[in-house]
């Protein structure tokens, strides 16, 4: 073997023994008194004629001493490497890695939390599984009212058991179970039988919210509105229109709506030409309700409003169809 194919071969040796640390096994392979593959071309020398020992003499000295400043280096980076390997506790819990986002219904519904706990409001909860009675009667929507139906309600026990189509029962049980002041908001699931289209879907977002105290007017309604799509919309010029509508559970009551963030008002598929989307119905709680609930309706009055989550989602982040929320890439 010429000295050229000896470094070759150190070379693929010397790497396998950077990984496993086999330092003394290389030294002895190459460089042993004995059998060492150096020393028995260094032994072989007295066999050549003189100008041959004159060129490989000097060569084989070289890569004797590369050999040994090769393994020697190895063997001191080896060792750093382990000293600071047995300094790594492998008990020790490793920082958590984000791997994603809270879905963004979620991410605005801990905003409008936020918000709300700022104004004194507390975060309420309540059953999906509703009855009528609390769905219904005790928000003035009395028996064989539309909004009660087969075509707007999905029922799970035909005529009292029933998805609820809003999250205002809550507000039902709340007021039935505490006394004024109330200041409550209600994040949270409902279910209607709808048609899937851009804005609408079957299953949705609401936001309720009330407020029951002595001296209550819609003009603390109207402001509380304002500042809140402020907040929302991080925008203090943010427009709302506010415009009367019938809605059983409060008198008067009132639609608001804002002006389309994807046409400016001009009108488009999503805001379904009109250049205004509706974000949510508010009022004047109805005198039938308090009454109902067990607080004086002449001593107390209140407001309550129930905002559709999705379509602010939508309005927030730039999602012209509300089945990209949860639909998954289906209409990505």
């Amino acid at each position: 073997m010429s000295n050229i194919d000896l470094a070759e071969q150190f070379s693929v040796d010397l790497e396998e023994a950077v990984k496993t640390g086999a330092f003394d096994e290389l030294y002895l392979k190459y460089l042993s008194k004995t059998h060492g593959l150096v020393t028995q071309k260094m032994k072989e020398l007295p066999t050549f004629s003189p100008d041959e020992k004159k060129e490989l003499g000097p060569k084989l000295n070289e890569l004797k001493k590369y050999i040994e400043e090769s393994i020697e280096k190895g063997r001191q980076n080896y060792q750093q490497v382990q000293i600071l390997d047995a300094d790594i506790d492998l008990t020790i819990p490793y920082p958590s890695v984000n791997t994603g986002y809270l879905h963004p219904t979620t991410q605005i519904i801990r905003q409008m939390n936020d918000f709300f706990r700022y104004y004194g409001f507390s975060i309420g909860e309540g059953p999906e599984i509703e009855t009528a009675e609390y769905n219904f009667r005790r928000l003035n929507l009395p028996e064989g009212h539309p909004a009660t139906d087969l075509q707007d309600t999905l029922f799970v026990n035909e005529p009292d058991i029933l998805l609820r189509t809003h999250t205002s029962s809550i507000e039902s049980r709340v007021l039935e179970n505490y006394k004024p002041p109330i200041r409550v908001v209600v994040p949270g699931k409902c279910y209607r039988n709808e048609t899937a289209n851009l804005t609408n879907s079957s299953f949705f977002h609401q936001y309720q919210g009330f407020v029951v105290d002595k001296g209550i007017t819609i003009q603390n309604l109207k402001w509380i509105m304002e500042k809140f799509h402020q907040y929302l919309f991080e925008d203090v010029s943010i427009e709302l229109r506010f415009r009367y509508k019938y809605y059983p559970e409060v008198s008067p009551g009132m639609g608001v709506d804002v002006k389309c963030r994807f046409c400016s008002g001009l009108g488009c598929a999503v805001c379904k030409q009109r250049g205004w989307m509706e974000v949510l119905g508010c009022g004047m709680i109805h005198y039938n309700t308090l009454k109902t609930s067990g607080i004086d309706p002449e001593v107390y009055t209140g407001f309550a409003w129930g905002m559709g989550l999705d379509r602010l989602v939508m309005a927030k982040f730039g999602i012209s169809d509300i089945r990209k929320l949860y639909g998954g890439l289906a209409y990505l």
